[in-house]
């Protein structure tokens, strides 16, 4: 799936039996593996240009994985790794349009910028793979075996905490399948979450802004004065929550505060119901600076949430949920 047509054919003088005279580089049928070699390579670039700066607070994902595919890195097979294919390829990363409206801006205060430029980084010696490789062959595999979402930008953000969690578990015997455990359970989140991602349903019942709603009626129920001052000064659940619940709130904290909050979630059986709660207690929990602040001021403490102690979020949320 990530390979070049028919390129494990082309060593030792064999004929290329990718390139035919059906079936060329320069093919544009539909149908044509070459043209969805192409194609493919769009999704790669966003991708590619997402993973590589992956919780630019934490050096993790640039540092060399112990357990890197051996089949792809073996020079005898002559397969590029999808770092080098997006080296080779000559499109421009502005042709990819799979970008969800709001996600482009997603990223915190919290989070210590990238780097000026990716080679402050150490080149890793051949042979060798990042962690942010993993996890961009993880997307990309995604995306190619579901072509109706494909890859859109912000999942690179729900993969990063599974990963991680998986590849630094103190039991190496585990460890070592941290890529394959990561996608199965990333699969499988993304079989619940996977419409914050569909644009075409963000006004249905399923979507993100129904979500984002019930966040607000939620609020209402709760807190109805702190409710009606945010109604007042115009500030819209989209203004914030939109990046709270489609990234399950893994850009608001860093990543061992993610984690934790994931754990809660996630042991939850009605974990996106607990979401809400959640979302909810961090309101109510700084509902004194909100109802003193102006719409200036309460925009920057939504969109640069100033705790940091989840645990006090946490039992935040709880107690909302044992009050219903």
């Amino acid at each position: 799936m990530i390979i070049q047509p028919g390129i494990a054919k082309a060593n030792m003088g064999v004929s290329r039996e990718d390139v035919t005279f059906e079936d060329h580089p320069l093919n544009p049928n539909p149908d044509s593996r070459w043209n969805t070699y192409f194609k493919d390579n769009e999704v790669l670039l966003q991708i590619d240009k997402d993973v590589r700066r992956l919780c630019p607070d934490i050096s993790f994902f640039q540092r060399a994985t112990d357990y890197p595919c051996l089949l792809i890195l073996d020079p005898q097979n002559e397969f590029e790794t999808l770092r080098k294919r997006v080296e080779q390829t000559t499109l421009k990363s502005q042709t990819v349009a799979r970008n969800r409206s709001g996600v482009t801006n997603m990223s915190s205060p919290h989070k210590t910028s990238a780097p000026a430029s990716l080679n402050e980084y150490q080149v890793l010696p051949n042979g060798c793979e990042a962690h942010w490789e993993v996890v961009e062959r993880i997307l990309f595999i995604y995306a190619k075996l579901n072509p109706g979402i494909a890859y859109v930008q912000g999942m690179n953000e729900i993969v990063g905490p599974l990963y991680y969690t998986f590849a630094t578990d103190p039991n190496n015997e585990w460890k070592e399948h941290a890529e394959a455990d990561t996608f199965f359970c990333f699969t499988n989140l993304m079989a619940e979450i996977r419409d914050n991602f569909i644009k075409s349903l963000d006004d249905s019942q399923c979507g993100i802004t129904y979500k984002m709603e019930k966040v607000y009626s939620t609020l209402k129920d709760k807190d109805v004065e702190l409710y009606l001052k945010l109604q007042e000064q115009n500030i819209k659940p989209q203004f914030f929550a939109f990046r709270w619940l489609t990234l399950l709130l893994s850009q608001e904290f860093l990543l061992p505060d993610v984690i934790r909050i994931w754990d809660s979630l996630f042991a939850d059986d009605s974990r996106f119901d607990f979401l809400l709660l959640v979302c909810c207690a961090m309101l109510t929990l700084i509902r004194e600076q909100l109802l003193e602040g102006d719409f200036t001021v309460n925009m920057r403490l939504l969109q640069d949430y100033p705790i940091t102690d989840v645990c006090q979020i946490l039992q935040k949320a709880k107690e909302l949920q044992d009050s219903k």
